[in-house]
């Protein structure tokens, strides 16, 4: 099979009408709901969301939300608004920034932060990169904090402290989501997923936070395509441009930075060549990179789907409950 850049290519204006389509089956249809609830952040993932949403039922019938705290970017409600009166919705906005800290989000992270770099502490910066993978190791995690004069400092993490710092910040996604049920409920709506088959794929969300939906609609799209559906739809110039970020910690972070091999974009091609057993040497060709490199980009992208195969399982039960599982 030859492989080139346009196995990618999708028809985007036929795509928008089938997933509408999907939702209103599935949403009213199915759920038996009356509209979504979108939880916008700026980027390109959740603003594709919202406007299929918009297709699907009307404005009046979506409800978007604006959830930013004390280290989410400023950008981010700023094209997330744009966004919103694109799209022709009045946000609802909520700084969850006092429930994080009532909670111990930021008071945990920083406990373990500190456990690798002492002085961290009020005007202090920080995130946490990945490593390994595409050299052939094992995944690793570094930690990047930048003080308040502007010197910076890395430092591998231990297990303890990455999974601290890991479960502190993931409070921030599952206080977003608390908080889009809540708007849900109130309105007999669908709260709508926003991955993309990246994200999707390789498992990177959290468990009961931004990995918890009532419909994922573009969770079968790499993230190329949606933004290709965020061109056909003409969304604000602001988020379509945008690079991918992670948004959760203080400094700065790409997602490629974080958790996958590579930007988005070579990863897109990566995953599509894997998922259609092509060999590593037309791909490395393609991408400028080494053979090894991409073997190692395919081990990688193999040991993230094991890794993370319980954030797709539902609870375990002890003995099956037919009465209700037939249902399904």
């Amino acid at each position: 099979m030859t492989l080139d850049w346009s196995v990618l290519d999708i028809d985007a204006g036929t795509e928008v009408e089938r997933i509408a389509g999907r939702l209103r089956e599935g949403v009213v249809g199915s759920l038996h709901k009356r509209g979504a609830v979108v939880a916008i952040s700026g980027g390109v993932d959740s603003a594709v969301c919202a406007a299929l949403a918009v297709r699907a039922f009307g404005p009046e019938r979506v409800v978007t939300l604006i959830l930013p705290e004390q280290e989410s970017s400023a950008d981010s409600a700023i094209h997330a608004r744009a966004l919103a009166a694109y799209l022709g919705i009045e946000p609802v906005e909520q700084n969850i920034g006092p429930t994080l800290a009532a909670i111990g989000c930021y008071h945990a992270r920083d406990e373990a932060v500190r456990r690798v770099v002492p002085e961290f502490g009020a005007g202090w910066r920080m995130k946490i990169i990945v490593a390994g993978g595409t050299q052939g190791r094992f995944n690793h995690f570094r930690l990047v904090v930048e003080s308040p004069s502007g010197e910076s400092h890395e430092a591998r993490l231990g297990l303890s402290e990455y999974l601290q710092i890991v479960a502190a910040t993931s409070f921030k996604q599952r206080i977003r989501k608390s908080i889009e049920y809540f708007h849900a409920d109130r309105r007999n709506y669908a709260v709508i997923g926003t991955p993309n088959r990246l994200e999707y794929d390789q498992g990177f969300f959290v468990k009961n936070g931004d990995g918890s939906a009532d419909v994922k609609p573009i969770a079968h799209l790499y993230k190329s395509q949606v933004y290709a559906l965020a061109a056909y739809l003409r969304l604000p110039a602001e988020v379509t441009a945008a690079a991918p970020t992670t948004d959760t910690y203080s400094l700065p972070q790409g997602q490629d930075e974080f958790y996958f091999s590579l930007p988005y974009r070579q990863m897109d091609l990566a995953l599509w060549a894997l998922n259609h057993r092509i060999d590593p040497e037309p791909l490395a060709e393609l991408l400028g990179l080494s053979v090894e490199t991409v073997r190692h980009v395919y081990d990688d992208i193999r040991a993230k789907r094991r890794a993370t195969q319980y954030l797709h399982r539902r609870p375990i039960l002890v003995a099956p409950v037919v009465e209700i599982e037939s249902v399904w």
